[in-house]
């Protein structure tokens, strides 16, 4: 027996409304300290619009000479506001996409119970060998480290001690592994739900260094595709939001 046309229609109508049609893919390069919130985040995005988010993750400072390289990225969550706003100058961002979508904050972490205080004052009793540190020059959080460490007048007597860190997440495995006794770490890589997972810290006081905030933006690569646009309006829902709140974040 042969299926009427108009079932045949309406089955297919059926399947297409539970399959998105125009789903696309974004492919989005993301700062090494919001590799956690940015794992939840993007499998809510894709439960919620249909859209799947590609995502890299790396030193803000790498991925602009990637960008400027022609790499394929169409949306750049970076760790500092400085990044987007000169690839808006050159040209390779949108104008007028940019927006803060998290204000980072610094912490102090050794992976021991204990070891780090809540003053801060392990570095001035100076009884380690290694401090863990991102790159300045790539990473802004390892920037943020170096004005900590200059406000305090430490820098001169703990540089010998840098362990070195390609961005942030390479720091955080020097302490996690042991390889430094403690390192400056984004906060979010060490609590989830306001909690502190493992071992102990200081969350350095933001007085200390200029604040960290974290811009996204809209590369050129990304002007015409709806995933693109559809990710950065994501970003700024109440459940995204939760999440980066959820990870140690200011918004």
């Amino acid at each position: 027996m042969k299926t009427p046309l108009s079932s045949l229609f309406a089955g297919l109508m059926v399947l297409g409304l539970s399959t998105p049609l125009l789903a696309a893919e974004v492919q989005v390069a993301v700062a090494a300290n919001f590799t956690a919130p940015m794992q939840k985040i993007a499998a809510d995005f894709e439960q919620a619009t249909g859209h799947k988010a590609r995502l890299a993750f790396g030193a803000t400072g790498k991925f602009y000479a990637q960008i400027k390289n022609g790499a394929p990225f169409d949306v750049l969550l970076a760790a500092d506001d400085d990044t987007p706003a000169r690839l808006e100058k050159e040209g390779l961002a949108i104008s007028s996409s940019r927006f803060t979508y998290a204000i980072g904050q610094l912490a102090l972490w050794s992976a021991r119970p204990g070891y780090v205080d809540d003053k801060g004052a392990v570095l001035k009793q100076g009884g380690f060998a290694h401090l863990a540190i991102a790159n300045p020059k790539l990473a802004p959080y390892g920037a943020a480290a170096v004005e900590t460490l200059t406000k305090l007048g430490l820098l001169g007597s703990v540089e010998s001690r840098f362990v070195q860190g390609e961005n942030i997440a390479q720091t955080y495995q020097f302490v996690s592994t042991g390889n430094a006794e403690l390192g400056f770490v984004a906060l979010s890589q060490i609590v989830e739900d306001g909690k502190l997972k493992s071992g102990s810290a200081w969350i350095v006081p933001a007085s200390l260094h200029s604040p960290i905030r974290q811009d996204a933006v809209m590369l050129a690569k990304g002007k015409d595709n709806p995933a693109a646009a559809a990710l950065l309006t994501f970003l700024k829902s109440d459940k995204a939001r939760a999440v980066i709140q959820a990870y140690g974040y200011k918004l």
